[in-house]
């Protein structure tokens, strides 16, 4: 069992514009300087500064299921089932302050429900309860200058579950050129996670075991936490070309460190003994992309993307992905979708009773290994001008399946719904 935070509401924002991951890493989350009762002062130019509005509610809901027989609980072998409900709420507050600058306050609240076979496994007396729940809290602030364009602001983030706790924050600004064509843009981000320490049966010491396991794989909390640090600088550099070609280069430095494996994953060495899973205290990425939307013709919008991602513990990765949005009407458009994914192995990894007992590090969590996929599918969006079945409230529709297929039989099916609100 593997935490899926490839986040089916991950899919559905990310296929938008573009689990619970056991889904894999393609795998490879203020206060405000002006409250909504002040009352603004005009300044000397007669400007009257606009209280802040509910400018848009979103709200998304999707639903995952998987299935394999891979799983990492079960040191490489086993059933991988999972299903996955996740609903999100995002609230976009704006208001303009006394130099005119426009402010803006995103608020969101996500609670996802999973189920996830392998979790009975950890385990053998099979007291463990296969479902969870997760709930993450986020908050950013942003303001735009009138004059520039250019962007500063900060954001917050908290997810919580039973055996996961992470507390998040990001600083991120942007720049305009000064035929405002092209945008610069860096975002600084940190997150600070404990991890429980919930090892397999077998693993528990015997003054941890308790008579009563209360669904917790047969331990006591009092085993501990351990930390878990991941730093990411984003840089982007978007650039309108023509009236139809904009493009946009990507790239992220991260940097983890802390506990970094699972303990409740278990790796079979080749002598048939079986211990728990032990990763390197920290990991290096670099993953760089490009992003290409060209519009062809009145009705065609062509999205592609490409992504090569390398790290520390020897991980080589493609991504290419391309979506064709069709405008059936000015207001409906069908959007069929197709991304290829393909990942050279890290050099901990091995498959069931193949690690060799002499080893420092291992694993046998599928997500390091090395395989291909694919994942298509097709969006519908409608968005009229006098609201979705005639409520002008309710100014998108969007619904989105797709489907995850992965040559290790891996396969997994994920459906959202989109609804956007002005």
């Amino acid at each position: 069992m593997k935490k899926i935070y490839l986040s089916i509401l991950g899919f559905s924002f990310l296929c938008r514009l573009n689990a619970y991951s056991q889904a894999r890493p393609d795998s490879a989350a203020n206060r405000l300087p002006y409250t909504i009762n002040s009352t603004p002062k005009q300044d000397s130019t007669h400007f009257n500064p606009r209280k802040m509005r509910l400018d848009e509610v979103n709200f998304v809901t999707s639903y995952y299921s998987q299935n394999g027989d891979h799983s990492a609980v079960t040191g490489g072998i086993g059933t991988e089932k999972v299903t996955d409900i996740s609903n999100g709420l995002d609230l976009n507050f704006v208001w303009v302050n006394h130099n005119n600058n426009k402010n803006t306050l995103a608020v969101g609240l996500g609670f996802d429900y999973h189920t996830a076979a392998s979790q009975a496994f950890v385990s053998k007396t099979g007291a463990s309860s296969p479902s969870g729940t997760r709930i993450y809290p986020s908050a950013d602030w942003t303001i735009e200058n009138s004059k520039t364009g250019n962007t500063f602001g900060v954001g917050a983030y908290l997810s919580n579950e039973y055996n996961y706790k992470s507390l998040g924050g990001d600083v991120h600004y942007s720049v305009k050129t000064d035929n405002k064509n092209g945008e610069f843009s860096v975002k600084l981000q940190g997150y600070f996670d404990n991890v429980t320490l919930i090892y397999p049966s077998e693993f528990v010491p015997q003054s941890a075991v308790t008579t009563d396991y209360n669904g917790h794989g047969g331990h006591r909390d009092n085993l501990g936490s351990s930390p878990r640090n991941t730093y990411t600088a984003a840089f982007g550099y978007s650039q309108i070309i023509n009236s139809r070609l904009q493009v946009a280069f990507l790239a992220d430095v991260v940097g983890q460190n802390g506990f970094l494996s699972l303990p409740f994953h278990r790796v079979y060495f080749s002598n048939g003994k079986d211990t728990i899973e032990r990763l390197p205290s920290s990991r290096f990425k670099l993953p760089v992309g490009f992003r290409a939307n060209y519009f062809l013709g009145d009705n065609i919008i062509l999205r592609s993307y490409y992504r090569y991602y390398a790290d520390s513990w020897g991980i080589r990765s493609n991504t290419a992905n391309l979506e064709v949005v069709y405008k059936v009407s000015p207001f409906f458009s069908i959007s069929p979708f197709y991304r290829y994914y393909t990942q050279t192995a890290a050099r901990y990894f091995s498959p069931y009773e193949e690690a060799s007992p002499t080893q420092q590090y291992f694993t046998s969590n599928y997500e390091y290994a090395q395989f291909h996929s694919q994942f298509f599918g097709v969006g519908f969006r409608v968005a009229p001008p006098t609201g979705v079945f005639g409520w002008q409230g309710l100014h998108e529709l969007e619904i989105r399946y797709g489907h995850y297929a992965q040559n290790t039989d891996l396969v997994s099916n994920v459906i959202s719904l989109n609804l956007g609100f002005k």
